[in-house]
């Protein structure tokens, strides 16, 4: 877990132009400065760019809801590198 969200902080400070940004698992939408709804399509494409995988519409949106976190996130690429065979970790 702790590579992929080495790689994700990366694509973090990338797509919002903060080399600041230190994320953990318990990161929201709301500790981060200008997460709004584009950033977050943004944020998804570049992940997804990253870690070459696929998100379905519902995991996008669900990913925005309440109660979610960079730990959600860390879970859901794993679980998308590991079923594709990147293996990223």
């Amino acid at each position: 877990m702790e590579s992929t969200l080495t790689e994700l902080q990366d694509v973090f400070r990338q797509v919002f132009g903060d080399d600041s940004i230190e994320l953990q698992e318990s990161t929201t939408a709301y500790d981060i400065e200008g997460w709004d709804s584009m950033m977050h399509i943004n944020l998804i494409i570049a992940i997804e760019k990253r870690f070459k995988v696929r998100f379905a519409t519902a995991e996008v949106a669900g990913l925005k809801a309440d109660g979610q976190n960079v730990g959600n996130l860390v879970r859901l690429v794993e679980s998308k590198t590991s079923a594709n065979g990147t293996g990223r970790r």
